[in-house]
């Protein structure tokens, strides 16, 4: 029997306050909290992992740099790309987090498929490549069983500031998007495919949430 999973399509929202939405939904969610996908576009941030170094940092300008709770290096999110925040009960859904990792990048690469874009994985680098330049990255934590923070999938933006970071740690990686690759440059299209994908790897029936960021009432503490 499939899950449910609630999918929320958010637009452009800060990247701070997503932040703080998404760590206090993992923190109050119950065993009983239907999972969720959160897809959306941030105002333009570099977001440093818990393991960044900051000379991978190498000349922000006017773009702030955040640090933040979740795995990997340094990361740019900006209009234009597909943000996807997993919110997953992973014991619920009997996934581990190497398969978390795993189902995370084929949803990205069947997705790609639906254009005829081959994409593939990198032994030792998270994310979805295609001809050695990086479309996907991921970066997350696990909390209490339950992801949180998740994947950054370009489409049609502005690939400036990647050049103002090692992406993801890597001096020299050349970046990509849909849109150069021969797909189509509506979000909208490439989230339909994404979702159609994510839920087939995690067994979901998805449904449409409201727009807004959810709030949880606060567990009490334990």
């Amino acid at each position: 029997m499939s899950l449910p999973l609630k999918v929320r399509r958010l637009g452009r929202q800060p990247y701070a306050a997503t932040w703080e939405a998404m760590s206090d939904f993992t923190n109050n969610r119950g065993p009983d909290t239907p999972d969720e996908l959160w897809l959306l576009e941030h105002d333009p941030v570099f977001t440093q992992g818990q393991a960044g170094k900051a000379e991978h940092v190498l000349a922000p300008g006017d773009i702030p740099v955040v640090q933040v709770d979740r795995g990997g290096q340094v990361t740019y999110h900006g209009p234009g790309q597909i943000v996807g925040y997993p919110l997953i009960d992973l014991r619920r859904a009997g996934v581990s987090v190497r398969e978390l990792v795993n189902k995370l990048e084929q949803s990205i690469i069947d997705t790609l498929a639906h254009w005829n874009i081959g994409a593939e994985r990198l032994e030792g680098a998270p994310g979805v490549y295609v001809a050695g330049a990086k479309v996907a990255a991921l970066g997350l934590r696990v909390r209490r069983g339950c992801s949180f923070h998740g994947l950054a999938f370009n489409v049609s933006m502005d690939l400036e500031p990647y050049h103002r970071i090692n992406p993801c740690g890597y001096k020299g990686l050349a970046v990509t998007q849909v849109l150069d690759l021969g797909g189509p440059s509506r979000l909208a299209d490439v989230e339909d495919a994404l979702v159609e994908e994510f839920c087939r790897q995690f067994g979901f029936d998805a449904e449409q949430a409201a727009p807004i960021l959810p709030e949880l009432p606060a567990r009490a503490a334990v």
